[in-house]
């Protein structure tokens, strides 16, 4: 009996010092309710969830040495950046005036520069990206830059690694991230391979213990592709055979990526540069065949990137999607496949449509993941009083990440619209300003609704108290998701 009074108070002192330390630690108060919440009335396994999931320390660290690890090279590219966005901005142009607080703030806060002169190519699944991707592969002369969350080893991933080693062995620069916890398969099989054939491989923020989350928390969610320091590709499809829908009985899966050439490669450059600094501490020397401003095309696509992660000061993904909501003054259309995105842009979009705009948005019908579907079911009231249209994608599963406002701005990357895309993950979006840009893409959305249901409004309401509960609970550990 005694053994049992002094664990029990060691676990309420265990108790009181956790929940202490959320008070002080979590800066958001919705994210602090939760983990006190899961901590007071799931004993134990609270504590331990808010161990894994919830400590900062990883994310400090990070910071300090990512930062830290950007040399004065960089820097130096970072004010140059600075001056030719700067130029661009101040040109009054019909395709960004619209948009200039969000170009001026993603200057200011990111140096990420408007660029101009680029052409832009729009990608749909794996069937276009892949086909895509290997040809520019085939091409690349100087270097090769890949950043990737998941590769698998299948068929288009032995496809791709079988030109990468043959453009190695053809003197071509190879440089390859992969995410350590995304992607076990290419560190048990291929690595050594690519290694022997001359391509430089490496994993972001490697993984020792997989139950260790802070390490599974900080991913690097990015999917980069830079050529040549000319030609570049960003998204949401992985490497991966899933993505291409070429198999009668496989799941359905409707992706978006992007191809630019032109100066707006120049940040992804940036971003990738920075990244392989942190992951491997070979400095890529600052020259013109990487940073390459004069890389104009015929064309004149104005493409600004956006990037944030655990090394980030503000949230700058999130800024510039409530940015993007804000400007819009006729229509918001909105694909994610994962929605837990927290009361900002639920209360932007609501906004918008109460203030009269078009709001839809598209998720799937049914998410990989029955927690985080139920999560994003308990904010679909709120958002369907406002007059938000909620559409359920049912050919298959929707992984498109995209976002079009008014028919002249576009953003395609890698960021989902939850927590853990906007505050854990390294992620990147492209924004493209271009009207001619924005009409296929709402062409695209319009054709996805084709394969969905539209939630209606007055049904929703009426729905059960035992239906909407376990909605409402999985939406006190949405912070966490």
């Amino acid at each position: 009996m005694n053994w049992i009074y002094i664990l029990s108070g060691i676990y309420i002192i265990l108790l009181i010092l956790v929940c202490l330390r959320i008070i002080f630690e979590t800066y958001s108060s919705n994210k602090a309710l939760a983990y006190l919440f899961f901590c007071i009335f799931v004993p134990a396994i609270g504590i331990l969830f808010y161990l894994a999931f919830g400590i900062n320390n990883w994310q400090k660290k990070l910071y300090i040495k990512k930062g830290d690890e950007n040399d004065k090279m960089l820097d130096e590219i970072k004010k140059d950046i600075l001056q030719y966005g700067e130029s661009i901005v101040e040109v009054r142009n019909t395709a960004v005036d619209d948009e200039s607080e969000l170009a001026k703030m993603l200057l200011r806060e990111l140096q990420s520069p408007l660029t101009r002169h680029n052409s832009v190519k729009l990608l749909l699944n794996g069937e276009e990206k892949f086909s895509e991707l290997l040809k520019c592969l085939g091409e690349a002369k100087h270097h090769i830059h890949m950043e990737y969350y998941i590769y698998e080893q299948d068929e288009i991933g032995s496809a791709i690694i079988e030109l990468l080693i043959k453009k190695a062995n053809e003197g071509v620069q190879v440089r390859f991230i992969y995410d350590d916890f995304g992607s076990p398969a290419i560190k048990k099989k291929v690595e050594k391979r690519m290694r022997e054939s001359g391509i430089e491989i490496f994993p972001f923020s490697k993984v020792h213990f997989y139950l260790l989350a802070n390490r599974i928390n900080y991913r690097n969610h990015r999917k980069i592709v830079i050529i040549d320091g000319k030609t570049g590709f960003t998204g949401g499809i992985n490497v991966c055979d899933k993505y291409i829908n070429n198999k009668p009985k496989q799941l359905y899966w409707r992706d978006t990526h992007l191809r630019i050439d032109g100066p707006g490669v120049y940040y992804l450059q940036y971003i990738f540069v920075t990244d392989w600094n942190f992951c491997c501490g070979k400095i890529i020397k600052c020259e013109s065949i990487y940073f390459n401003k004069d890389a104009a095309t015929k064309e004149d696509v104005y493409v600004q990137i956006a990037a944030s992660g655990p090394d980030s000061i503000q949230p700058s993904i999130l800024f510039s999607v409530l940015e993007a909501i804000y400007l819009a003054k006729k229509e918001i259309l909105i694909t994610t496949p994962y929605f837990i995105p927290g009361d900002a842009v639920v209360y932007a979009l609501r906004i918008a449509a109460l203030g009269g705009l078009s709001v839809k948005l598209l998720v799937p019908g049914k998410c990989d993941s029955k927690l985080v579907n139920a999560a994003s079911k308990a904010h679909y009231k709120d958002l369907l009083i406002a007059g938000v249209e909620i559409y359920l994608y049912n050919r298959g599963f929707v992984h498109a990440k995209t976002l079009v406002t008014d028919g002249t701005l576009s953003m395609i990357g890698t960021a989902n619209m939850d927590h853990r895309s906007f505050e854990l993950n390294f992620e990147v979006n492209a924004i493209i300003y271009d009207a001619p840009f924005a009409e296929k893409m709402r062409k695209v959305f319009f054709e996805d609704l084709q394969f969905t249901e539209k939630l209606n409004a007055e049904e929703w309401y009426k729905r059960s108290f035992l239906t909407q509960l376990p909605e409402k609970l999985a939406r006190l550990l949405s912070p966490s998701l």
